[in-house]
């Protein structure tokens, strides 16, 4: 390798929620069933670590099953319990209309806080979580992250976090209005949603 002058690129660590049982965890409401009938019936939410050089940043979103819309999102410095609650609190204030709305999730410690299962109850949503270690059962945010990481995070260089932060608003963007998806016949994933609402 030293003559060829070729380098290993070391890989970089998966970011990791879960410490163990240290609140309550929720059954697995979900089961793999990704396909509601209509908007608000299924969302998914999950944490992936962002790297900018050196720094970190952690993104927070939720999005919806339907049509694979991110509903709201939060991103911060640290992988704390407020980036999760203000990610809630940014889904409240759009004052979606639901009824027996299931947020599923893995079994993070952000989502056995009492402070976030309280805010679910509080809001009429129905908590669910993956089985321990299976990312299979979140397949959908999963592949949300896989998608936004190779069209946009690595093909890009970034000054720093705050130039991410910028553009990551603009790319979700894209992918919530512009961003066409065979399973949506076509469509982004908000042209999927209005078309479906005015034909209903």
């Amino acid at each position: 390798m030293r003559e060829e002058n070729l380098k290993n690129i070391r890989k970089r660590c998966k970011y990791r929620s879960y410490k163990g049982e240290i609140g309550k965890t929720a059954p697995n409401r979900l089961n793999r069933n990704f396909n509601p009938k209509a908007p608000d019936r299924k969302w998914t939410t999950d944490v992936t670590q962002i790297n900018i050089g050196v720094n970190k940043c952690y993104l927070s979103p939720i999005l919806d099953m339907y049509n694979g819309e991110i509903i709201c999102y939060t991103i911060s410095n640290h992988p704390d319990l407020k980036m999760v609650m203000n990610m809630l609190d940014k889904a409240y204030s759009l004052k979606r209309k639901w009824k027996g709305l299931i947020l599923h999730s893995d079994q993070g410690w952000h989502y056995q806080h009492v402070k976030y299962q309280k805010s679910l109850r509080e809001h009429g949503i129905i908590q669910s979580m993956s089985r321990k270690g299976n990312c299979l059962d979140n397949a959908m945010m999963e592949n949300f992250f896989g998608i936004m990481k190779t069209e946009f995070l690595y093909p890009n260089t970034f000054r720093d976090i705050g130039h991410f932060k910028r553009e990551l608003k603009k790319y979700i963007e894209y992918y919530n209005n512009d961003r066409i998806k065979l399973r949506l016949n076509g469509m982004s994933p908000v042209q999927y949603r209005t078309h479906n609402g005015v034909l209903s």
